[in-house]
């Protein structure tokens, strides 16, 4: 797949409110400065579609794009963002609890981690909690190109062998880098594949 067009179309707090689920849908969230918004306008080669920042927390709203005029780009708050007050990461959990349960066209929600940290228990907790609420997601390993390739191979087998201990069977897995383009295409092939799925529904 290759993205010849991406716009902004809304921002939202409520899922309510949110485009017509009338279009395949696809999410992207992760820790606090994890790279998501980088990594989503590597994805737009567009440089600045979703705002980035060198401060954790600056996505604080369920931010719609619509790509090629297809499907949905959804840029979701971080979360696990400690320096935001309790009553905030509330208000945060709930929207967006709200929105990866009741979207019924969200196709699938990209995970995003971080590859240069060990397994982080938000990270973990999260995942589990997704699995229990039935949302199909995929995971991306971010910043790949910040570590040499033994390390990062250790980091991600480290990551498998923690997840394996009670999962059944592991999500997808895709190894990514902004600043490299590196597992852009794939992602895009993947969106591509599920967007047929959703067509002959």
């Amino acid at each position: 797949m290759v993205i010849k067009t991406a716009e902004f179309i809304v921002s939202n707090t409520d899922y309510k409110n949110c485009p017509k689920a009338d279009t395949p849908e696809y999410a992207f969230i992760g820790r606090s400065n994890v790279g998501k918004s980088s990594l989503i306008n590597a994805l737009a080669n567009k440089k600045s579609l979703a705002k980035t920042s060198g401060k954790p927390g600056k996505t604080q709203l369920i931010n719609h794009f619509l790509v090629n005029k297809e499907w949905y780009l959804v840029d979701l708050p971080g979360y696990g963002f400690a320096k935001t007050s309790k009553v905030r990461r509330a208000i945060f959990h709930e929207m967006i609890s709200n929105y990866l349960i009741n979207r019924s066209n969200l196709h699938c929600l990209f995970v995003l981690i971080d590859s240069r940290h060990k397994p982080q228990s938000i990270d973990q907790d999260f995942l589990q909690w997704l699995a229990e609420s039935q949302i199909p997601f995929v995971m991306v390993f971010t910043k790949s190109d910040k570590l040499g390739k033994r390390a990062l191979e250790n980091n991600i087998e480290t990551y498998k062998s923690e997840m394996i201990k009670n999962w059944e069977y592991l999500p997808k897995i895709f190894i990514s880098s902004a600043e490299k383009k590196k597992g852009l295409q794939e992602i895009l092939d993947y969106v591509m594949c599920l967007n047929s799925n959703f067509s002959k529904k």
